[in-house]
């Protein structure tokens, strides 16, 4: 097996039984996948700790899951931590990502389709529009900065004075949010999967859209909005 690397803030951090091992790692700039604490006591020095752990904890040592370690001492008692370093989220390109959205709205908007007890024929397809992507964006970075999930901005906007903002003279609009999800295809995905979202999608009268997420990197959360329009 290929070794544990050192980490030095793992020998750093002390961890209280019971604590919530990745928070409070997180809170020592060392955010984690996963992580698991050994405690030995009664073993006067590293050798005789080291003992302890090959008899009780050889499962724990020897699990993939983990590729990095520190410990620290308090007299006779031993503190092991095991973690995962977190990975970074991949993020898609946002040019891209508002064209898959689209390319998969424009997918679902080709055939007939049921949302909820609500049959839709099918609908001509969306084009981008650049003024409703700024939209979008503007409402995925909100929630994912304010850490919430609502239709209403934290300012009182709604999609229709966000598209207002962004310079699109709206006859009709609608928005579809999502979180938790890191693909458009996904996010495009789930709509489909909730009659109201759905219905924005295959509506015939939206002619128009802009997609785009934003990260909530404390938290990995990403945020996705989708803002469906036609023109005055």
């Amino acid at each position: 097996m290929a070794p544990l690397a050192a980490a030095p803030a793992l020998s750093r951090v002390r961890l209280g039984t019971g604590a919530f091992i990745e928070l409070a790692l997180e809170r020592a700039s060392y955010p984690v996948e996963h992580a698991a604490v050994i405690y030995v006591a009664g073993a006067p020095d590293a050798p005789a700790a080291m003992t302890v752990l090959r008899e009780k904890y050889c499962h724990q040592l020897l699990n993939t899951q983990f590729s990095a370690v520190g410990a620290a001492r308090d007299g006779d008692t031993w503190q092991v931590v095991l973690a995962e370093p977190q990975r970074p989220i991949p993020l898609p390109d946002p040019d891209l990502a508002g064209q898959a959205a689209l390319a998969a709205s424009n997918a679902a908007r080709a055939a007939p389709r049921l949302c909820g007890d609500r049959m839709f024929a099918a609908a001509p397809p969306l084009s981008l529009n650049p003024a409703l992507a700024e939209a979008a964006l503007a409402h995925s970075s909100d929630m994912a900065s304010k850490h919430y999930f609502s239709h209403q901005a934290r300012d009182g906007s709604y999609a229709a004075d966000r598209a207002q903002n962004a310079g699109y003279a709206w006859r009709i609009v609608g928005e579809n949010i999502a979180s938790g999800i890191n693909t458009p295809e996904e996010a495009v995905a789930g709509w489909l999967e909730s009659p109201g979202h759905c219905a924005n999608i295959m509506n015939p009268a939206f002619t128009e859209m802009g997609a785009a997420y934003s990260l909530n990197t404390a938290r990995r959360l990403m945020y996705w909005t989708q803002v469906l329009a036609a023109p005055r």
